[in-house]
């Protein structure tokens, strides 16, 4: 067996935006890492830096911000003023503004691809990181004080040892696999479809959550009077979308919609995505721990996924610098515990949303009618919520929080 120095790279499985980021967060912490990612580090060779428009929230940026990032991503990035959100067939709805809560942004939309070019841009600038890309994780072995990983790559198979190993790899996680962590999924047996159109009106800033019958819409602001449409639809369905020409999706998407922002059109490619639950049945293990959509991946209404996978690698990155460990099993504890609440209240938020919101029982539509009045008329009611929208949480990270002169 092999003993390890603390000293040793931390290793993070996975370069996607979470993994991409952690590894960030740890350099500028001064912490050497090795980041192993099975795409070669080109935007277009990375799955996760796709035609999804990303709706951040102002705690991510806060968080992009400390770590060099934002500065290269904002120039594409469009503030969020206003959030409307309602439902098809019910009264009511509920509001969250900017200029109320007192800041410039609730948050900003990003195009995935935009903020994986600004991670790469980012990672060309650590120093105290190692990257292999492309290269496989092929197998990990415990030994004393942490991992020896197999790692295969063009140049062939190597051994690295490390003191932490990260699992940053997905919904379909290897490393989750081979720590043998189960999940508990949730097949929502919709599918989503992710484009851009024109609207007749400009958006100026505004996003709406729109909940219908068959399933929600969301609409994000864009640059130059874009928009970036989310729509979801059911599974048995989802062929025929796909099949559908620009007129017909238009026609969906308006119909949805509604007319809010007038008539919708000039769809851009439509790219759809299976949607289900899968969380890990547990956070940490020996010496490893799971961050992002390997730890969680949850149902993209409220779009909380990197938001949520942000907040994992930001605490994790702060603990590992606090201490002379990072693969401590208090270390670990602490991290399991200061992420908790935070996961299980977003997934809980967003499984609710779906199986309340868009069934379609009528004795449904009065409460859910009233509830939406009450958040909406009721001040601290209405703040508690916006400020958990803007991904202010419990034991946040500090990067996140707000900075206060």
């Amino acid at each position: 067996m092999r003993c390890m120095s603390p000293a040793s790279p931390i290793l993070i499985v996975g370069g996607g935006l979470v993994g991409a980021s952690l590894a960030i967060a740890l350099d500028t912490a001064g912490i050497p890492a090795l980041l192993v990612e099975a795409a070669a580090p080109r935007i277009g060779d990375q799955p996760s830096y796709d035609e999804r428009n990303l709706a951040l929230a102002r705690a991510t940026v806060n968080g992009l911000a400390s770590i060099g990032v934002w500065d290269l991503a904002q120039a594409r990035a469009t503030p969020i003023t206003h959030i409307h959100t309602s439902r098809a067939g019910d009264f009511g709805s509920v509001r969250m503004d900017a200029a109320t809560e007192g800041v410039d942004a609730l948050g900003w939309t990003l195009p995935a691809r935009e903020l994986g070019e600004a991670l790469l841009r980012r990672l060309d600038a650590c120093r105290l990181l190692t990257r292999m890309a492309p290269a496989r994780v092929e197998r990990i072995e415990p030994v004393d004080g942490g991992w020896l990983a197999t790692i295969t790559g063009p140049e062939g198979t190597t051994q690295v040892s490390t003191p932490l190993l990260v699992g940053a790899d997905g919904t379909t996680s290897g490393i989750r696999t081979q720590l043998g962590i189960g999940t508990q999924e949730y097949d929502y047996q919709q599918a989503l479809f992710v484009s851009t159109m024109t609207p007749e009106q400009d958006p100026r800033g505004r996003a709406f959550e729109r909940f219908t019958d068959g399933g929600p819409v969301a609409v994000l602001p864009l640059a130059e009077r874009r928009i970036g449409v989310v729509l979801t639809v059911a599974a048995e369905q989802a062929e025929v979308v796909a099949g559908m020409d620009d007129a017909a999706f238009a026609a969906l998407a308006q119909a949805r919609f509604g007319w809010r922002l007038g008539r919708l059109s000039r769809p851009g490619k439509r790219v759809p995505y299976p949607i289900r639950r899968v969380a890990a049945t547990s956070l940490a293990g020996s010496r490893a721990v799971l961050v992002g959509n390997a730890a969680q991946t949850v149902h993209p209404i409220g779009a909380q996924g990197f938001n949520l996978g942000l907040r994992d690698a930001l605490t994790l990155a702060e603990l590992v610098a606090a201490g002379s460990d990072p693969g401590d099993a208090a270390l670990l504890a602490e991290y399991v515990r200061r992420r908790t609440a935070d996961r299980e209240g977003t997934m809980a938020m967003s499984h609710g949303l779906v199986r309340l919101a868009c069934l379609e029982q009528p004795f449904l539509g009065p409460l859910r009618s009233l509830a939406m009045l009450v958040l909406d008329r009721v001040p601290p009611l209405r703040q508690a919520l916006t400020r958990r929208g803007m991904g202010f949480r419990a034991h946040a990270p500090f990067a996140v929080r707000e900075k206060t002169p």
